[in-house]
């Protein structure tokens, strides 16, 4: 019997398990970047395939890009008049309305939304949201994969994949790589194609309220939401140290790992060394680990249960430079090109330059050396926050 996986379970963006949201069958899944890197459109022969035949239906050019800082969710489809007055809430600069599962695309159980591309491209990551012939595939048909997905996990630019559940299955063409900046959201379809998929109908919206604290934001917005539904932050802040601040982690007992949990964690990681990267796997019964699926399972082994994805791996301690790592630190890079600044690989450190790692499809997981190309620094994991994670 296959294990559940932590990405199958009920999750909604960079917390970990807060509810069950049963979908048509279906769970809900979404999670969390932007940054700088040149526009995905100058990259369109790596990351957009060519458009299709029936890549016909106009999109409309990108407007004003607004940053999703809440999301709402529930297992059906939201009523016009709550959309309408959380669009009316004060400090709201936007709301998009959008369908969300957890569904079957290239053999993955994955996050997937249904997006009008003409309105939703305006709420992803610059590069992702510039490019014309990316939102003209998805309208055309086509699903738009995560880049760890496609780059790391295999998943092949201009294939045909099953998508869909044994209810409603389809053929789908990956039509671009491009993350969206909300974790475990690794699929994007339009509406129509969702539609066709027996995906529901606006049961989620991305609310911007760029001036608001989040937190203070959702307590109000509970107030106009039906009780079956769910709000929650997007892409919490990474504790990233300060510009030439030489601030010190905080050592007291549970803040920091000790020394016995970090030799627990360094031995667990080594007798994964030989398993295949398996995208999404995360213990023996996937056949293989990803990256963070690889940390996961380390760190369980000292009684710390981590997030599932590397981006929200990151906010599991402090933010410290490379250059202070310690062995059983994680150490975080942003190497996709799709939503700069977005942590999309992992690793943990294992002193003078070494590191255990599994990096991508066709590899087994491995002892490397450290580089530091897009490196956002080493994660000192603190046991108490990582609890605050789990919520």
């Amino acid at each position: 019997m296959r294990k559940p996986n932590r990405r199958v379970l009920p999750t909604i963006i960079g917390v970990s398990v807060l509810s069950t949201l049963s979908v048509n069958g279906a769970v809900l899944v979404v999670r969390d970047g932007d940054g700088k890197a040149p526009p995905l459109s100058d990259q369109r022969a790596q990351f957009v395939a060519a458009s299709s035949s029936l890549a016909t239906r106009a999109v409309a050019p990108l407007s004003k890009r607004l940053t999703p800082h809440v999301l709402v969710a529930a297992p059906a489809t939201l009523p016009a008049d709550v959309v309408d007055k959380v669009r009316a809430e004060k400090g709201v600069q936007g709301v998009e309305v959008v369908d969300a599962v957890q569904g079957m695309v290239a053999g993955k159980r994955v996050g997937l939304l249904g997006v009008e591309p003409s309105t939703f491209r305006n709420y992803t990551p610059k590069p992702t949201a510039q490019s014309d012939g990316l939102w003209r595939n998805v309208a055309a048909g086509d699903v738009a994969i995560s880049f760890t997905m496609g780059n790391d996990g295999g998943v092949r630019l201009g294939s045909q994949v099953p998508a869909g559940g044994r209810q409603h299955p389809a053929q789908l063409r990956v039509g671009a790589y491009a993350t969206m900046g909300i974790s475990d959201v690794d699929a994007v379809v339009s509406h129509a194609t969702a539609q066709s998929l027996g995906m529901p109908t606006g049961n989620a919206m991305l609310v911007s309220v760029p001036k608001a604290k989040p937190a203070a934001f959702i307590k109000r917005l509970r107030k106009l939401l039906p009780k079956n539904a769910k709000a929650v932050e997007i892409n919490p802040a990474i504790d990233y140290p300060k510009a030439g601040g030489g601030e010190d982690v905080p050592t007291a007992r549970g803040q920091v790992m000790t020394a016995s949990q970090v030799q627990t964690v360094i031995r667990a990681a080594y007798t994964r060394i030989g398993w295949p990267y398996v995208w999404g796997g995360e213990s023996e019964a996937e056949g293989g680990y990803d990256c963070s699926g690889l940390m996961q399972y380390a760190f369980a082994r000292a009684g710390i249960k981590l997030p599932r994805v590397a981006a929200d791996q990151a906010r599991a301690g402090w933010v410290i430079p490379y250059s202070k790592a310690e062995p059983g630190d994680m150490l975080i890079w942003a190497n996709d090109p799709t939503a700069p600044g977005y942590i999309s690989h992992i690793a943990l450190y294992l002193g003078d330059g070494k590191m255990l790692a599994a990096p991508r499809t066709g590899l087994r997981v491995q002892v490397q050396d450290v580089y530091t190309r897009n490196m956002r620094g080493a994660v000192r994991v603190s046991p108490q926050r990582v609890a605050g994670l789990s919520g």
